[in-house]
């Protein structure tokens, strides 16, 4: 009884974790995030492979690809992209027949195959990150050790 709630509460607690990290993040770690999530469903679906779990290997395969279609490749603007979004497209819908293919035949891999495209793919995504803003300190102009006059409060 404890158990089912509990873990129900754990759910929900994380999954409002995962609404505010989409929230608040920016653009690029959006594009990150997506990458990880595909990842992570493909390694789910190795393990339910390995456990012989047929309709969660493929429900995490379908997670996976929906990812790609509806997140990365979606996200793709291939008239400002030019030849890298074409490009990212194709390897995209690559990806997507490979994990279809994987989980016809129940090849694990092909599922390693497109988990390291995507975690290649990730990794350089990583590298071109915009730089954060630096942090904006103020500067005084005044001498931090000079004297300064004491006001006291008159009763």
């Amino acid at each position: 009884m404890f158990g089912s709630s509990q873990i129900n509460g754990a759910n929900a607690y994380a999954k409002v974790g995962i609404e505010t990290g989409v929230i608040a993040a920016s653009p690029h770690k959006l594009i990150v995030m997506l990458f990880d999530g595909a990842i992570v469903s493909i390694g789910n679906a190795i393990q339910h492979m390995h456990a012989g779990e047929i309709a969660a290997k493929g429900k995490s395969i379908s997670k996976a690809i929906s990812i790609i279609d509806n997140g990365l490749r979606a996200s793709l603007d291939k008239k400002a992209g030019g030849e890298i979004a074409s490009s990212l497209d194709a390897l995209y819908e690559y990806m997507n027949n490979r994990l279809l293919l994987a989980n016809i035949n129940n090849d694990e891999n092909l599922l390693i195959e497109v988990q390291n495209l995507l975690k290649d793919l990730r990794g350089s995504w990583e590298a071109i990150a915009p730089a954060a803003p630096a942090a904006q300190i103020p500067v005084l102009n005044t001498d931090a050790l000079a004297p300064r006059s004491a006001k006291f409060l008159e009763a």
